[in-house]
């Protein structure tokens, strides 16, 4: 059953769900306009516990606010370490889980050095809307853990194109394309049931790979 918890670093402060129970933990981080009670959020959170995982979910401290605007990059990023150390309290693996925006923080994260065992990323944003030129990839060599992407064929914060250029080539990443869908998952015939099923099989598959291998 989930339960609240605290999660507390430096006089700040946010709240975490954990659910489900196993030695492999994820990490997963909400979007940037959404909070972890999104039903998207809510549901993969549900499916992975369901499939054997420890997993935690966590607001940013603006969402806990309740405010629509992020917070700088840098402290975003220290609530995403926060968040990974108390997590990493209950489980033996840490991978480390997010939709978008919150995808792009477990990734700085992982290139700042933090030991984490793998990253799972749905839809990653690799540029901003309507701005193709500026490319979040720059701290990828950074990266030495293996990374799942989920990526969507019509999403307009990650064009298949440059998908393909900056991405697939990487030789830490593994991709699954959701034909069809935008960046919120929906198009090509995809609702939330199928989309969760998706994401939560793929995730699986790819924590039972790395953890048997460890």
């Amino acid at each position: 059953m989930a339960r609240k918890i605290k999660i507390k670093w430096n006089g700040d402060e946010v709240t975490g769900i954990l659910d489900g129970e196993g030695e492999n933990g994820i990490l997963l981080a909400h979007g940037a306009g959404t909070n972890q009670e999104h039903v998207t959020i809510v549901t993969l959170r549900s499916a992975l516990a369901a499939s054997g995982h420890t997993v935690m979910t966590f607001n940013y401290p603006y969402t806990e606010r309740g405010s629509k605007r992020p917070d700088r990059t840098e402290r975003l990023v220290e609530c995403h370490q926060a968040a990974a150390e108390s997590f990493k309290q209950d489980v033996k693996r840490v991978f480390l889980a997010g939709r978008s925006m919150g995808g792009r923080m477990g990734t700085y994260l992982a290139a700042e050095g933090y030991p984490c065992d793998g990253l799972i990323l749905y839809s990653y944003p690799l540029h901003p809307p309507g701005k193709p030129e500026k490319l979040r990839v720059a701290h990828f060599p950074d990266v030495a853990q293996p990374m799942l992407f989920f990526q969507g064929t019509r999403d307009p914060l990650s064009r298949m194109e440059l998908f393909d250029r900056h991405i697939r080539p990487l030789p830490n990443a593994r991709v699954e394309i959701l034909e069809g869908a935008n960046h919120g998952f929906k198009g090509g015939g995809w609702d939330l049931e199928s989309m969760v099923d998706r994401l939560a099989a793929g995730t699986t598959r790819f924590v039972a790979e790395i953890a048997s291998a460890a």
